[in-house]
């Protein structure tokens, strides 16, 4: 009887001791969450694109690496530290969806192959889901710049003023579902 409760003993030590280091690093990891702006509004839209690519026959994609098509549903989330003082939204969602609309007009229905076809190098461009969302993600930032949109209580432009770096203007996040189970995500503040 001694030796199962010395086994029992053994046992729970290891599963507090685990249970102390998954604390400790979440602690750790949410303190770098705790150290983001902290941007409570945000608005949401979702769409949709329907994309072709492979990833040049390379072995390490298998057969994906293969010419194939994907149907990418497209969330985007734009936050803000406060609203518009006289509409109380974070961003006109008419013009926020025109903007998304434009963005991802320029994929849907192509083969990515197409458009992004070698980098610097010379080599040939992976177009991964996390490759795409980060993509989509800076053409949405220059089309909010270029069309002067409020954003908050703010108006974004091409201007020095509101591209200083010490001051978070907002985030965007830009997340991809390539199934009802697997999706990548890019987000940033700016």
């Amino acid at each position: 009887m001694s030796r199962l409760w010395v086994l029992l003993y053994v046992w729970l030590s290891v599963l507090v001791g685990a249970a102390k280091g998954f604390v400790a690093s979440s602690s750790s990891s949410s303190s770098s969450f705790a150290s983001r702006t902290k941007l409570p509004f945000t608005l949401g839209i979702r769409d949709s694109i329907m994309i072709a690519h492979s990833f040049h026959d390379n072995p390490a994609f298998g057969p994906a690496g293969n010419l194939h098509g994907a149907t990418y549903t497209c969330d985007i989330e734009f936050s803000a530290k406060s609203i518009h003082p006289t509409h109380n939204w974070v961003l006109d969602i008419g013009q926020a969806s025109t903007i998304i609309k434009r963005v991802l007009k320029q994929y849907n229905y192509k083969n990515l192959d197409d458009i992004f076809v070698k980098d610097d190098a010379g080599n040939p461009i992976m177009t991964t889901t996390e490759f795409m969302a980060r993509q989509i993600y800076l053409d949405i930032l220059k089309a909010l710049k270029e069309d002067c949109v409020e954003f908050g209580d703010e108006k974004l432009d091409n201007n020095s003023d509101n591209d200083d770096d010490d001051v978070i203007h907002g985030r965007i996040k830009v997340k991809l579902w390539e199934s009802h189970d697997a999706w990548a995500s890019y987000e940033d503040e700016f």
